[in-house]
C-alpha cells in the first residue's frame, strides 16, 4: 500500500477552485517531487496532506490514516516544514529543538541534526537573530527532530547558500536510504532533478505532468546546445547548411550551434571532413528546467504534458 494516497483532491476558496482533482500516490522510502508556478495549489496541496488545512472533496491517507481525523498518532508518524514558520524571538536554536524533542518518543539527536545542517555555531543563538538561511536550515532540522516515517518539506532550501543546500540535499538522500518517505516541494530544478525519484506538476489547480525528473525533460520537444573551440577559423555557413542545424553563433572563442538531437554529431562528423577537429565540447540535453518552462507556459504544453500523465 503507498504511503501517501491523494485521490481527487479539491479545495475550494469562495469561488475560486485552488486544488481540482489532484491525484498521486508516493511509495515507501520515496522522494516525491510537487513542482508547479506560484499560485498552483502546491501548498494547498502539502497543507491538506499535512491535515493542517481541511479539503473540500477527495480523500487522503498517510500510512493508512486520514490527516483531516487523527490526531497525535498522526502527528507521530509526520514531520513538516512550511515556507514561512517563527519561533519566540528570545528562542534558542538548541532551545527549539530540545523542546520539538520533547514531543516524540524516540527523537533524532539534536547534537546530530545540528552538525548536519552546519549551525553548532549557532546552537545558541536567539532566532530572531538568525539570518533568512539559518531559520530555513532550523526549520528542516524541527520537521525531522522526531524521526518521521513520512516527512513534507516546502520550498525547503529557500534562502541557503549552495553549500548549505547541498548539505540539505545530503541529510535528505541519507534519509531516504533509510525508508523516510519525502514530500517536497520546490522551484529549483536542479534540486528536483537531483533528489527526486518521482514528480508532478501542477498548474492551476491540476496535474498536468507526471514521470521521472529524467522522463519529463525527455518528453518535451527542446532543442540541443553543443558549443566547442575549433583547431582552425572556418566558414559558418558550412555549418548553417546542414539539416539538423538550426542556428550558428559565435561567443568569444567557442562556437554555439543549436539543432536537433543529432546535432552534435552531425557538425563533428561535417567538421572532420574538412580536417577541423572540436575541442572543449559541450553539449546541453533538454532538462527539468526546459520541460517545466513548456509544460507551465503555454496551453500547448499542458496538453503534452496531459498526455503523459496518462502514460
Amino acid at each position: 500500500m503507498p504511503v501517501i494516497e491523494v485521490t481527487d483532491l479539491r479545495k475550494v476558496y469562495g469561488p475560486r477552485t485552488v486544488v481540482d482533482g489532484v491525484s498521486f500516490s508516493v511509495e515507501r522510502g520515496e522522494i516525491f517531487g510537487i513542482l508547479g508556478p506560484n499560485g498552483a495549489g502546491k501548498t494547498t496541496t502539502v497543507e491538506c496532506i499535512g491535515g493542517l488545512r481541511q479539503r473540500d472533496g477527495g480523500a487522503i491517507t498517510v500510512v493508512g490514516m486520514d490527516p483531516a481525523q487523527e490526531g497525535a498518532a498522526f502527528r507521530k508518524v509526520l514531520g513538516i516544514q512550511l515556507q514561512e514558520s517563527r519561533l519566540p524571538d528570545k528562542m534558542t536554536v538548541v532551545e527549539a529543538l530540545d523542546l520539538y524533542a520533547s514531543f516524540y518518543p524516540e527523537p533524532h539527536d539534536p547534537a546530530e541534526l545540528l552538525e548536519r545542517l552546519g549551525m553548532v555555531e549557532q546552537r545558541k543563538t536567539y532566532f530572531a537573530k538568525l539570518s533568512g538561511g539559518q531559520k530555513q536550515r532550523l526549520s528542516v532540522a524541527l520537521a525531522l527532530i522526531g524521526n518521521p516515517r513520512v516527512a513534507i518539506l516546502d520550498e525547503l532550501t529557500t534562502g541557503l547558500d549552495p553549500a548549505a543546500r547541498r548539505d540539505v540535499w545530503d541529510l535528505l538522500a541519507d534519509l531516504r536510504d533509510t525508508g523516510v518517505t519525502l514530500l517536497l516541494v520546490s522551484h529549483l530544478m536542479e534540486e528536483a532533478e537531483r533528489l527526486c525519484d518521482r514528480v508532478i506538476v501542477i498548474d492551476r489547480g491540476r496535474v498536468i505532468a507526471a514521470d521521472t525528473p529524467e522522463g519529463l525533460a525527455a518528453s518535451v520537444q527542446a532543442d540541443q546546445r553543443m558549443s566547442f573551440l575549433p583547431s582552425t577559423p572556418f566558414d559558418l555557413a558550412v555549418l548553417g547548411t546542414l539539416p539538423d542545424v538550426h542556428s550558428v553563433v559565435t561567443a568569444g572563442e567557442r562556437i554555439v550551434v543549436i539543432g536537433t538531437d543529432d546535432v552534435a554529431s552531425a557538425v563533428i562528423i561535417a567538421l572532420h571532413e574538412r580536417g577541423i577537429s572540436v575541442g572543449r565540447l559541450r553539449v546541453d540535453q533538454p532538462s527539468l528546467d526546459d520541460a517545466f518552462v513548456a509544460l507551465t507556459s503555454s496551453d500547448e504544453g499542458s496538453s503534452v504534458a496531459e498526455e503523459s500523465v496518462v502514460r
